[in-house]
């Protein structure tokens, strides 16, 4: 039995290892006549698509020359591809004499059609890249070109909504500015008389006064285009492109005269001269004389009003200043008691207000305020109203508001008694001695809670004409000077 098993074993081995040098799996079973029938592979060799052809097991032929391969089909209906050689003569002879159908397929037409596509797409690309790159050198280029123009901040007359009744505190500037509106409404009242509009005008005062509110308010009440630009954007790195600009600005405005030319911080540009490396050849320098130039120079500017704003008049250069190019200086200072009353009634507009508010009062309290931080102070009281969920702003809140701006956020009290003891003593030191001197601020507040840096505070009420004014007596010095030293220390 054992001699039978090996032998059969070794057939077996024998008949996978030449199926294997084709590198196809076959497996042996027996017909019913006894011949040996071998499965259809998953691939088809040459040598046996030329037995199978000779054995009349496909039933056509296609013949691909360009691609070097030929198509079998099968009596089941598969199909097989094979390669073979270039020219090769035994496919031919093998399907003539088992007088199988044999077709030739001519792709060479296809081959050219593909080819030809190809070529247009490659076309195509190329063609897209360069439109590319031509049109990033055309920004590129664009960009070159208008570094040296300007960008005003052109207003439509509907985006200018603020009116001279927006404006509150600083009725002589608006009277002085009122004219200005005047005379591009109605130019032939002033033209009849011989009078000239006025080339520029200059507003002088500390941040916050309102000096970019009435320009604005200017052209919103004149109805003429406003163009807008800071003065640092005027100067660059390299020299020449501030003048270049400069004259552009004023290119634009002419052509779109009567309009307002407002310029923020003109400080930035119009220093003096003379200052600069170089001799004065600097670019700030040469900014400023084309300025000069455009302003009061050989070509007439009718219909083109420049408004500048700034807080540092005394630097300024003195042919800016002077009649012909400036003609108006205003002064737009901090508002009176009067005016902080206005300036708060036009910042409530917006704001629910509790009847017990006093306006009146909380003006008379902020002294020295200028408009912004008016506005602030009512900004933070509905803040601090929305945060304790409240529907109405009342005197908490804006006593809040008011310390959280005049002396910084409020901190965690002292927990130590010796301390508060000691603090305690210290401010109630400097309220007796202020109730003491006649010439002392008026108290208006004392407390140990800590806010900011100080652990207790003692805040008074400067006087409202000492500040208007500016004159101090030797008693108002005197008697400051002994509020100051009145809380004792240990």
């Amino acid at each position: 039995m054992l001699p039978c098993v090996k032998s059969l074993i070794s057939i077996r081995c024998s008949s996978d290892v030449s199926s294997g040098t084709s590198g196809i799996a076959e497996s042996t079973t027996a017909k019913p006549g006894g011949v040996p029938f071998v499965s259809q592979p998953s691939d088809l060799s040459y040598s046996q698509l030329l037995e199978q052809i000779r054995s009349g097991d496909i039933t056509a032929l296609e013949l691909v020359p360009a691609r070097r391969e030929v198509v079998a089909t099968f009596p089941d209906g598969t199909r097989r591809t094979v390669s073979i050689f270039l020219n090769d003569q035994q496919i031919l002879r093998a399907a003539e004499s088992a007088k199988t159908p044999l077709t030739v397929k001519d792709i060479r037409q296809e081959q050219a059609m593909a080819g030809l596509l190809g070529n247009i797409g490659l076309i195509l690309i190329v063609v897209i890249g360069l439109s590319f790159l031509l049109r990033r050198s055309a920004q590129v280029a664009n960009k070159a070109l208008g570094f040296a123009r300007s960008q005003p901040r052109v207003k439509p007359q509907d985006d200018l909504e603020v009116r001279f009744e927006d404006v509150a505190g600083i009725n002589d500037a608006k009277q002085e500015l009122e004219e200005v509106v005047t005379f591009l409404k109605q130019p032939e009242t002033f033209i009849r008389l011989g009078a000239k509009i006025p080339r520029g005008v200059l507003l002088v005062g500390p941040p916050g006064t309102g000096k970019t509110l009435l320009a604005r308010a200017i052209a919103g009440e004149a109805g003429v285009p406003f163009f807008s630009m800071a003065a640092s954007e005027f100067v660059e790195l390299f020299v020449g492109v501030g003048a270049s600009r400069v004259r552009d600005l004023f290119r634009k405005a002419k052509e779109k005269a009567p309009c307002i030319v407002f310029i923020d911080e003109i400080d930035a540009v119009g220093r003096q001269r003379g200052a600069g490396i170089g001799g004065g050849n600097d670019e700030r320098e040469q900014t400023l004389n084309q300025l000069l130039t455009e302003m009061d120079g050989f070509e007439e500017n009718s219909g083109v009003i420049l408004l500048a704003a700034t807080n540092r008049a005394d630097v300024l250069d003195a042919a800016l200043t002077r009649p012909g190019r400036f003609d108006r200086r205003i002064e737009v200072g901090l508002p009176d008691r009067r005016g902080r009353s206005s300036i708060l009634a036009v910042h409530a507009r917006t704001r629910p207000l509790d009847s017990s508010v006093d306006l009146d009062q909380w003006a008379q309290r902020t002294p020295g305020f200028s408009g912004a931080e008016l506005a602030n102070l009512m900004n933070e009281a509905a803040i601090l109203t929305a945060r304790q969920e409240r529907n109405f702003i009342t005197n908490d809140q804006l006593e809040g508001a008011l310390e959280r701006i005049t002396m910084g956020l409020s901190t965690r009290p002292l927990q130590d008694s010796a301390k508060k003891r000691l603090i305690a003593y210290h401010e109630i030191g400097h309220a007796l001695v202020a109730a003491l001197l006649p010439e002392a601020n008026k108290l208006d507040k004392v407390t140990i809670l800590p806010r900011g840096g100080a652990g207790g505070y003692t805040r008074f009420m400067p006087d409202e004409e000492k500040l208007d004014s500016g004159l101090i007596t030797k008693a108002s010095c005197r008697a400051d000077l002994v509020v100051t030293l009145g809380g004792p220390r240990r």
